[in-house]
């Protein structure tokens, strides 16, 4: 167990450096810090999207990488991690954490020879992912310089041991060239390291928006070695179900099917005689239903779309819920039992999370495959994506839209106050780990019993009156009708140092009580205090630990 914990941290402090020095390759996605398939599925339906604008249909060539976990050399893999320029003893523990192993097998009573192992890397071990990213950043980049050297205009997106080749061109028999060209160079260049391309689950789709007979040519890899590919009427990429016009009415169909009969499985968790609460029902849904409902919505909600067939299934499916989470009659208005459930409307649930999911894409790494595409004043200029919208006139742009386009506007109005790769936010060097002693957390469940919280916070600061050098500082917050008010009390034993109150509208009342945190601190600075003790109920240390995040150099 701890050395499963050791690895992890290890990974842990990896990814953050790699990213934050840009190592990934900006469309290496899935299972790395802000690489998410979401973010594949946004990025490609974005260039679908840009490529209509121009009147240009879209190709894709899928492919998987055979037993890629298993063909891993070490040897070269080592090579990688020494390039990247981590510290020696992380270099040395992959080493000898890599290199001359050895293993058997036993069955019943026999059992074989001890033999050599110097490839492959378990599916299941914590540092495997930001391994595998490692081991495939120079092969993606070879690959991009050999493509643009060869003037064939191809984008790539990498998820693990996938890739996917995208073209756009006038006429589908120049993209199957294109993609003809790049599956071949891509074969040679994975057969130098060490791997082989799975033609089992390789896949060709085109993306149109023609309204007469559509009949793609199909793809004929069989000079390569590889079968005639043949595009089908759906295609199921990472979760995402997709059709040529970029209709997800079979996608939300079978989530919400789905998630349906979730709904139905759930029943069995209760009895006769005992059930589940209707608050436990509802904790459920929220947390096992909804994000299995919800998956890959960004690529289907944006502004100007017309929903009503999607709400139709996803209003059925909440009402289902909704029922379920109250125990009443089946012919009960849909409307009613959400309310009384505590249910806001699907439609304003999507909204919700679509506009927060928008404003995320201001903290992703700057060389994000995502910021490559996107025209906001947060993008990187230094990697710029064959589809960016820094290539399109402003009128061009109010006819492109998109989950991208919606956040690229949304981006303009937002000041980000932080970034989540500075370096006071690496693994190890956060305020919280560096100053442990000095701060002290005192974590109180108000729904319990108010009158034993009292008690203990009155113990808390008669105790820390006693001493003449303490400054204590209370604060707290409340809205009503959009309007927040947060008050802050700051005094020494016997003295009042500050009374401050605060107002402000259209802001939660958890950003407000982070705010009124800050200014605490800041008289807390200002007074030369060197010790710090937090009461909080409902704040997470993490976001407490980002508002203290100035303390440590004025310390």
């Amino acid at each position: 167990m701890l050395g499963k914990l050791i690895k992890k941290a290890i990974g842990e402090r990896i990814q953050f450096y790699i990213t934050a020095n840009n190592f990934i390759y900006p469309s290496q996605l899935g299972r790395l810090k802000f690489k998410s398939t979401t973010n594949a599925g946004v990025a490609l339906t974005h260039i679908i999207r840009l490529g209509w604008s121009k009147s240009l249909p879209t190709s894709t060539l899928a492919f998987d990488i055979l037993q890629f976990f298993s063909s891993l050399n070490h040897h070269l893999l080592m090579k990688i991690i020494y390039k990247v320029g981590l510290d020696n003893h992380v270099v040395d523990f992959f080493s000898n954490y890599l290199i001359d192993r050895k293993t058997s097998y036993s069955w019943n009573n026999f059992s074989s020879s001890i033999f050599d192992v110097n490839v492959g890397i378990g599916q299941s071990l914590a540092l495997f992912s930001i391994l595998l990213a490692l081991y495939l950043l120079p092969f993606l980049h070879i690959l991009e310089k050999r493509l643009k050297n060869l003037k064939i205009p191809i984008s790539i997106i990498s998820i693990i041991d996938n890739g996917l080749f995208i073209s756009q061109d006038k006429s589908l028999e120049v993209s199957n060239g294109h993609l003809f060209y790049s599956y071949n160079i891509m074969s040679n260049l994975l057969d130098k390291f060490g791997l082989v391309v799975e033609q089992s689950k390789t896949e060709v789709f085109h993306f149109s928006r023609m309204h007469s007979p559509f009949n793609p040519p199909p793809l004929d890899l069989s000079l390569l070695g590889g079968p005639i590919f043949s595009p089908k009427n759906l295609w199921k990429y990472l979760g995402f179900i997709f059709n040529r016009k970029l209709i997800f009415h079979q996608h939300i169909n079978f989530y919400s099917n789905r998630v349906i009969s979730s709904v139905k499985c759930m029943k069995l968790l209760g009895n006769s005689l005992h059930s589940i609460s209707p608050l436990q029902k509802r904790l459920l849904y929220k947390c096992c239903i909804l994000p299995i409902a919800l998956y890959g919505f960004q690529l289907w909600f944006y502004n100007h779309v017309l929903l009503l067939y999607s709400f139709k299934a996803l209003n059925k499916m909440q009402g289902r819920a909704a029922i379920w989470i109250l125990g009443a009659f089946k012919t009960s208005l849909t409307e009613g039992v959400e309310a009384l459930v505590g249910l806001i409307p699907i439609k304003l649930y999507v909204q919700k999370l679509g506009e927060r999911s928008q404003l995320c894409t201001i903290s992703l790494p700057l060389n994000h495959i995502i910021c490559s595409l996107m025209d906001s004043p947060f993008s990187s200029h230094n990697y710029q994506h064959l589809s960016s919208l820094s290539f399109f006139t402003d009128h061009q742009k109010t006819k492109i839209k998109g989950y991208l386009a919606d956040a690229n506007n949304r981006s303009y109005g937002v000041f980000p106050s932080f970034s989540s790769l500075h370096p006071e936010l690496s693994p190890g060097l956060r305020v919280i780990d560096t100053f442990s002693n000095c701060f002290s957390f005192n974590s109180n469940n108000k729904g319990k019993n108010d009158k034993i919280c009292l008690q203990q916070l009155d113990s808390m600061v008669i105790k820390s009156s006693s001493s003449l050098s303490t400054t204590i500082t209370a604060m707290d917050a409340s809205i009503k009708n959009n309007v927040t008010m947060s008050i802050l009390h700051t005094h020494i034993p016997n003295r009042p140092l500050s009374r401050t109150i605060h107002y402000s509208a259209f802001v939660t009342s958890i950003e407000v009580e982070l705010f009124t945190i800050r200014c605490g601190t800041c008289w807390l600075i200002i007074s030369q205090r060197s010790l710090l003790s937090l009461t909080p109920f409902m704040w997470p240390k993490e976001s407490l630990t980002l508002c203290l995040i100035h303390i440590k150099s004025m310390w």
